[in-house]
């Protein structure tokens, strides 16, 4: 069953309040949200599935469950639409088989190395689901529980308002933290993603978004014909299990260095005896902007497409993720197998394990403090 929610319903109140206070000009909203039953949670809850739709066609398909992006509609050159991200026709592939396509990722994404760290002289032990290190928020991460939603129009299109209460202790992790993300579809089609969170005790956060890409559509094939630029000359070095060693690498002379556009595959596999820990990329670039500061990260482009995505965030960090792990066993929508390199995933974040390296930017919120943090995926044709 589907409803659509009015518009003028939804704003006119706003409106009316806000000329009402002696507003000179405004913004109309423009687009649509509908909802439709997705199925239910392990836990019995209902799952429900939000299409935001622009002006433009673009549409996103956003569920409360995991807030996993299930669907993202864009344009390419000739302004055909395509399904740029990976997925399941249905709740069951996000239940059993995902490898967290388009999730909400918390409370820390990445990893934490041995499934601990300290924090004000006390240790917290994490579950340990990445062979011994903890990742993405541990068994139970903030990608799998149904989170509250209310779908609103905004000045800058539909907005999808997500809420989560993650109680003291969940998957090791200490204070009651409350956490909002809100995704708006803009009109200039962008994804647009805001974070706050607030913690009742010294806890650490870290909270991004991990939607597989292909800009030539999903299941069209691979993506090493892509072109990347990522914004940054320097890389978090790793050791084994993909866990940073406290050291920065510069990465002139390396298959790491995308400041220059160069397509995913010319040197996805080519050996770095600093940088390079197996085949493929799943790293941590450090990107060249001020701490806190929001600007760009990185561009890719699909020169058969057409289409061009920007990320935008005010993180220091940018997990570029080439897809390693697909391996062919998953079948996603429509019947599209996902095999080795057939997706990417770009994730503004803080640098990995940095609860446990006091070198790297602090995770650490405490009472009274909020986290924020926006990550903007810009789509665009060339």
């Amino acid at each position: 069953m589907k409803n659509i929610i009015n518009i003028i319903a939804l704003t006119s109140a706003g409106f009316l309040a806000a000329c009402l206070a002696g507003c000179s000009t405004m913004n109309t909203p423009k687009g649509t949200i509908t909802q439709s039953d997705f199925g239910q949670s392990p836990d019995g809850k209902p799952v429900v599935l939000f299409t935001l739709r622009n002006e433009n066609g673009a549409e996103a398909d956003i569920m409360n469950y995991g807030g996993i992006v299930q669907k993202l509609i864009m344009p390419d050159r000739n302004g055909k639409m395509a399904d740029v991200v990976l997925g399941f026709d249905n709740l069951q592939g996000y239940l059993t088989k995902s490898p967290y396509f388009g999730a909400l990722i918390g409370r820390y994404g990445n990893r934490i190395s041995n499934g601990q760290f300290a924090l004000n002289g006390q240790t917290y032990t994490l579950p340990q689901n990445d062979t011994v290190n903890t990742l993405h928020g541990g068994i139970k991460g903030f990608d799998k529980h149904v989170w509250t939603a209310r779908p609103i129009m905004t000045s800058e299109g539909p907005s999808l308002i997500l809420t989560y209460v993650s109680p003291d202790g969940e998957e090791g992790f200490p204070g009651n933290l409350e956490v909002t993300a809100v995704y708006t579809l803009t009109e200039h089609n962008a994804l647009k993603l805001e974070f706050t969170a607030r913690t009742d005790k010294p806890t650490v956060v870290n909270l991004t978004h991990h939607s597989y890409f292909n800009l030539g559509g999903q299941g069209s094939g691979d993506i090493l014909g892509e072109i990347v630029y990522i914004n940054s000359s320097q890389t978090t070095t790793v050791r084994k299990g993909l866990i940073p060693t406290g050291d920065l690498a510069d990465v002139t002379g390396t298959p790491f260095d995308f400041r220059k556009p160069t397509a995913i595959g010319a040197r996805i596999n080519d050996p770095d005896p600093v940088l390079r820990f197996g085949p493929g990329y799943d790293h941590n670039w450090v990107i060249d902007k001020p701490l806190g500061k929001f600007g760009l990260m990185a561009r890719v482009t699909d020169p058969k497409s057409g289409r061009v995505l920007e990320v935008w965030s005010d993180q220091p960090g940018l997990q570029f993720y080439a897809g390693n792990f697909l391996d062919g066993t998953i079948t996603g929508k429509s019947g599209a197998v996902y095999k080795i390199h057939d997706a990417f995933c770009m994730e503004p974040q803080h640098y990995p394990d940095s609860p446990n390296q006091p070198g790297f930017p602090s995770t650490e919120l405490d009472p009274g403090q909020t986290y924020h943090s926006t990550i903007v995926y810009k789509f665009g044709t060339e």
